[in-house]
């Protein structure tokens, strides 16, 4: 159904809420990508089978869970549980976004109650129906668990109480798939005032106001961009979404977009109103087919209700939205390589100025930001500027989405203001490092990014303070290293990438990067030079110095942060021949501990080149110049004789 004016959008609104508040029980199953590829889909096909007749019948349904339950024994009966009965309940089964929790995943949240489900699996749909749907019986060992205190409700679990989702609010608490409930809960009511109540001048210094910066990487402040496009003499302009979320480990602009794809659409859409553009691109990397296939439904739907396309709400302005699939190119990322992308040609950065506010997409000025970006604006034009810049530190409000991945208890898509410490996301959200390792390092920012270390853990989540640090908060990628992390080897894996997503346009980052990249291999290798360290830091100079794009220019970042927080683990690399952490094999020494050693011959039986000799019942020894190091012999000794040295 079309939408013409503001008055059925208000109206709308009330309906769909209405319908919302109406159902009784809604039972959200998480379809981001990770959990569909744990098993959600069948879950959820086999919850509405479970819950197809709930219309028609009186079921009994729990009542909400106290407080004081969050510290149930974890150890207590199943059948524990309160319930009321005789309520007839509508019950709907939705497929959401990512709820962020990953390492829990496949999640189920049950409304009203709160009560988040982890690690559900398909034969665990009964056992929900039956004790928590129509009884309101906790599970008790569906729920998370940490320090013997289980949590039944999704706020009260520390991954979530530490966090201020605005960006994500809706993601893992609406239907992904249906316009009603973005609708529902204020969707396109920004979009709405800014088209009935604000000049585009209006929404352009409210941006500007908030001063809101990109959260692509670079941190340029969003309202003087847009101004610079709005001044321009050319009348023809667009807005292009930056969605080529390319960084190891990063998934914040993916969930986003599976998640709450209108509201990333509803930034596009105020954008363009603001810039006088009518047309838009959404550039998404084909690895992300699930992120392409709820952004077109998205598309369509706006469209089908008349806010997208033509006279859209009764009013003049139009806008039209289309969706371009990059090839996975790292650098395409960079705004002139993405643009020339759109177009048709390599992607490959150019020579600036002009810049894209200049001469973008089809070189006509254009406003280039990314998903989280264009998330923001609904809400900055809904609760004010005032209100963004309250958020956290002065000069970078507001809040930033991080894909919390390595080695850390609690991986996941969390959301935090700007101005958290590490530790607070490390220990309060993560729950720490696993197994209680030693925390050793962080890499922040992805390939582009430097790594922060423990005397780091205070400094403040934010665009300068991080700059100061040598690091970057880049798109959001968190990666947290433990103690048996052998740095060298993290740096080698970056320059790898780096090198490896290389357009090859410019000679410093085509020939310097595989100039590093062939140092750090003979380093972790063993093969290592007096010399080398001073070598890689002139050419990782030399590279970000003359470089054509941001890629270039940072790619040397993790091999300059490792060597100025670990250089002792490059000395031991290099002059001792040695890994400190034991990872890098080439540089491991096994030798058998004569004490320890019976004799009974198993290593030298498993060892592929006859590297080991001995008599029966006494000590074997191991020829080092033969040795390979594939460890074949510690993996078959019983006794713990075999050694890294």
């Amino acid at each position: 159904m079309r939408i013409h004016n503001r008055e059925e959008l208000s109206k709308i609104r009330e309906m769909a809420a209405d319908k919302v508040s109406s159902t009784k029980c809604r039972i959200l199953i998480c379809a981001g990508t990770g959990c569909l590829a744990g098993g959600s889909g069948e879950i959820y096909e086999k919850m509405c089978e479970l819950t197809k007749d709930c219309k028609d019948v009186d079921v009994e349904f729990g009542a909400e869970i106290a407080h004081s339950e969050r510290d149930t024994d974890v150890n207590a009966d199943v059948d524990k549980g309160e319930s009321v009965s005789g309520i007839e309940i509508p019950v709907a089964v939705k497929r959401s976004g990512c709820h962020g929790f990953c390492e829990m995943g496949p999640l189920m949240r049950i409304e009203p109650l709160g009560i988040l489900y982890t690690k559900v699996k398909p034969e665990d749909c009964e056992e929900i129906f039956e004790r928590t749907i129509k009884h309101g019986n906790i599970i008790h060992h569906l729920l998370y668990k940490q320090d013997g205190i289980e949590y039944p409700k999704q706020e009260e679990i520390p991954f979530y109480e530490k966090q201020t989702r605005l960006v994500l609010k809706n993601c893992g608490h609406i239907d992904a798939e249906h316009i009603e409930e973005y609708i529902a809960v204020g969707g396109y009511q920004s979009f709405a005032k800014v088209l009935f109540e604000q000049t585009p001048n209006d929404v352009i210094e409210t941006i500007l106001e908030s001063n809101l910066r990109g959260r692509g990487g670079g941190g340029f402040q969003t309202g003087y961009k847009w101004k610079q496009v709005a001044r321009q003499q050319e009348k023809i302009r667009y807005i292009v979404c930056n969605g080529d979320e390319g960084d190891p480990g990063a998934f914040m602009d993916r969930s986003i977009m599976e998640g709450d794809p209108h509201k990333m659409i509803e930034g596009m859409l105020i954008a363009a109103y603001a810039v006088g553009a009518q047309e838009g691109y959404i550039y998404v990397r084909a690895e992300y087919p699930l992120a392409i296939s709820r952004l077109r439904l998205a598309i369509s739907q706006a469209e089908d209700r008349g806010l997208l396309g033509e006279h859209i709400l009764g009013t003049d302005f139009s806008f039209h939205l289309h969706i371009n699939r990059g090839a996975g190119a790292f650098v395409c990322g960079e705004g002139s390589a993405l643009t020339a992308s759109i177009e048709g040609k390599r992607g490959m950065p150019r020579v600036k100025p002009p810049r894209t506010v200049e001469q973008g997409l089809f070189a006509k000025p254009t406003v280039l930001n990314n998903v989280e970006t264009f998330a923001n604006v609904p809400m900055i034009i809904e609760k004010g500027a005032k209100w963004y810049r309250s958020i956290g530190p002065e000069n970078s409000p507001g809040t930033k989405a991080f894909a919390l991945t390595g080695s850390v208890k609690n991986t996941g898509l969390i959301e935090v203001p700007m101005g958290t410490s590490l530790r607070e996301v490390i220990y309060d959200i993560g729950g720490g490092i696993k197994g209680d390792a030693k925390f050793k390092a962080v890499q922040i920012g992805g390939p582009s990014g430097g790594c922060l270390i423990t005397p780091h853990l205070d400094v403040s989540l934010d665009f300068d303070s991080l700059k100061k640090m040598g690091a970057m908060i880049g798109s959001g990628g968190l990666v947290v290293m433990d103690e048996n992390t052998c740095m060298v080897e993290v740096a080698r894996f970056f320059m790898h990438f780096t090198q490896n997503e290389s357009c090859g346009k410019c000679v410093p980052c085509r020939e310097g990067t595989k100039r590093m990249l062939e140092i750090l291999e003979r380093i972790v290798n063993g093969n290592g030079r007096d010399g080398d360290i001073e070598l890689l830091l002139e050419l990782a100079d030399t590279i970000s110095s003359t470089a054509l794009c941001g890629l270039g220019k940072s790619a040397a970042m993790p091999v300059v942060s490792t060597i100025k927080n670990f250089r002792s683990e490059y000395e031991a690399h290099i002059y001792d021949k040695k890994c400190p952490s034991g990872n890098c094999k080439k540089l491991i020494t096994y030798q058998i501990d004569p004490e320890l050693c019976r004799g009974c011959s198993k290593c030298a039986r498993n060892c592929p080149v006859s590297a080991i000799t001995g008599e029966i019942k006494k000590p074997f020894t191991i020829d080092t110049n033969k040795c390979i190091k594939c460890g074949a012999c510690k993996e078959s000794c019983n006794f713990g004789a075999v050694k890294e040295v």
